[in-house]
């Protein structure tokens, strides 16, 4: 037992975040630090009641128990506990019990603080969030509201190509909005200009026949890297940017230049221009060395798997694009669509492949003999450039994921109407698509009419909710993590399956709840939280959450990378430090708190 300071002094010396301290500071820790003797089955602090300070565990064992009495984490000795309130509101967020009779350790309110305020290496455990993290701001980081220029300059569709010529070298610029009743209907640049005189276009005809009418245009939240990737890929310099259809901006390559991020858009770039699938495998086998260097510089996952990601997108369109030069065109519209990782944007090193076909009510029986080429020869491609085949077989290859859309509409109507088991797991995987080429019109007001029955089916709803807990944090009775127990991957964690794939689940379910048509994770976390499906607290717990985990499996893959390994999802624990070890088990805990909410219905913990 600690029963004096010498010895208090010594124990704390070996727990982190205290192995920090010197000597002396020690020593003034010790005197003030509070030690406590408790029962087996005694409460140390109940749910909302206000904290005395951080815990430490000297002998003993601990249970920790979420608000609905289940048991979390069960903590033995050098395990602390409570700073999740303290960083809060100063109130318990859960419920503390002695597994065992235990000595504790507790470090008062204002000692918390002053530790904090004095020591970055105490702050930096106590802090959950990444909001202190220095990143590198590049074209990956930026968004892209930092790079764009907001004083449009703009000309009537009706003015003549004289006049328009004349606006653009007084004021020097290369490129004009054309604006029709008000809104953006075309862009006219020094390009177009070049048509008139090699053409021998009349300048006084109107700027309308001569500029790009309806261009792609982006919001001002996209990255920057968006910008440069959809230039390379529709090979244009000028790019608006709109906010609900409202034009706030543009883009030029030369806003791009002092940003851009040479690497991914280099990708980008040489899968545009690639002739051949073996051609685009060959860029694509240069993915790892990307992964490791967008993580090594810092950027947060959801830039890192974002990049993958459309690198992914790039080759999926190149390949449509290279099978309709080979085979024509199509005969009726259709969607080509990603569903898993690549759908929601989170691609890492690790990725097969999960994709469907919507195609136009048009089609007739005699059509599919052409878009089952098509997917023949996307899927074989996207193969050939390391994302392999679906084991589930979930690619447009499969008849039943090559269809019109009528028959979509009755697989989603069919799957909410009778959620069996395979309802479930594939209503699970489509309600994660995303349309990566063709016609986006296919599946807008498909997913609409989804969603909306889908929420309005309460047993549809228990069960989705059901399936999303199927993947559980891995939180063990000792030792704080329950890690695989036999086989090639005995005593490691999976970081995807049960870390990552969690908060994808619970994403999905408050989606489906507030009918949310974002997909990203991180994104439907943010609209649930705007949207008062889960508290701002509760929300920020489980983003903090999901993002140490997620960077924690993009840091464990960089890692191997740059070992010469291939990338996968399984870690050991014991290759973590203490502080990793002690972040990484209440992150899990976080999980674990916000799953028994959504299954007992109280999706909006405070």
């Amino acid at each position: 037992m600690l029963q004096d300071l010498t010895k208090i002094q010594a124990f704390l010396a070996h727990v982190h975040p205290y192995d920090s301290l010197t000597e002396a500071e020690l020593a003034a820790l010790a005197g003030r630090v509070e030690r406590v003797e408790i029962a087996a089955g005694e409460t140390i602090y109940a749910l909302g009641e206000t904290l005395r300070g951080v815990y430490v565990i000297a002998a003993g064992e601990v249970a920790i128990a979420d608000e609905t009495g289940a048991q979390i984490s069960h903590l033995g000795v050098r395990n602390s506990f409570g700073e999740r309130g303290l960083a809060r509101d100063g109130l318990a967020v859960t419920t503390a019990t002695g597994a065992s009779d235990a000595e504790l350790l507790v470090v008062p309110v204002e000692v918390y603080h002053e530790l904090i305020e004095a020591h970055p290496a105490i702050a930096k455990f106590f802090d959950r969030s990444r909001g202190s993290d220095i990143r590198k701001t590049d074209l990956a980081t930026a968004r892209i509201s930092e790079l764009m220029t907001r004083q449009v300059l703009g000309i009537t569709a009706d003015a003549t190509i004289e006049r328009a010529a004349h606006l653009m070298h007084s004021k020097r610029v290369s490129s004009l909005a054309v604006m029709e009743g008000g809104r953006l209907a075309g862009i006219l640049t020094v390009r177009d200009m070049t048509r008139v005189v090699a053409d021998g276009i009349a300048t006084e005809r109107p700027v309308s026949e001569l500029m790009a009418r309806d261009p792609i245009t982006l919001s001002p939240d996209a990255l920057g890297s968006d910008v440069l990737h959809t230039m390379l890929e529709r090979r244009i310099g000028h790019l608006p940017i709109t906010d609900k259809g409202a034009l706030v901006g543009i883009v030029t390559q030369t806003d791009l230049i002092r940003f851009q991020a040479l690497s991914s858009a280099q990708l980008v770039h040489d899968i545009v221009y690639a002739k051949t699938p073996s051609e685009i495998a060959l860029v694509t086998k240069r993915l790892p060395e990307l992964l490791a260097q967008l993580v090594g510089a810092g950027n947060p996952h959801e830039v890192v798997t974002r990049l993958i990601t459309d690198i992914a997108d790039a080759a999926t369109r190149r390949l449509l694009t290279l099978a309709e030069e080979s085979l024509g065109p199509p005969p009726v519209p259709y969607l080509w669509l990603a569903c898993g990782s690549q759908g929601r944007q989170e691609q890492t090193g690790v990725s097969d492949q999960d994709n469907c076909l919507i195609i136009d009510d048009a089609m007739t029986p005699g059509m599919d003999a052409y878009f089952k080429a098509l997917a023949t020869f996307v899927c074989d491609g996207l193969n050939e450039a390391g994302y392999v085949y679906c084991p589930g077989d979930m690619m447009a290859t499969a008849d039943r994921w090559r269809q019109p859309l009528r028959v979509w509409k009755s697989y989603f109507q069919k799957w909410i109407a009778k959620p069996d088991n395979e309802a479930q797991m594939l209503a699970s995987v489509m309600f994660d698509l995303r349309g990566i080429g063709g016609e986006q019109s296919l599946f807008e007001d498909l997913q609409e009419a989804t969603l909306k029955a889908a929420s309005a089916n309460s047993i549809f709803v228990t069960h989705m909710i059901a399936n999303s807990l199927k993947h559980t944090p891995p939180l063990g009775m000792f030792r704080g993590f329950a890690t695989i127990k036999s086989g090639e991957h005995k005593n490691q964690l999976d970081l995807k399956h049960n870390g990552v794939v969690p908060v994808v689940d619970l994403g999905r379910v408050y989606a489906l709840q507030a009918r949310l048509t974002a997909v990203n994770t991180r994104a439907r976390l943010e609209a649930a939280k705007e949207n008062g499906v889960i508290s701002t607290s509760g929300a920020a717990d489980l983003l903090d959450a999901y993002d140490l985990i997620a960077e924690s499996r993009l840091q464990h893959q960089a890692r191997q990378v740059r070992a010469g390994e291939k990338p996968d999802n399984y870690m050991s624990p014991t290759s973590l430090s203490d502080f990793e070890r002690s972040h990484l088990r209440d992150a899990f805990v976080v999980i674990r708190t916000m799953q028994s909410a959504v299954g007992s219905g109280r999706g909006a913990v405070t």
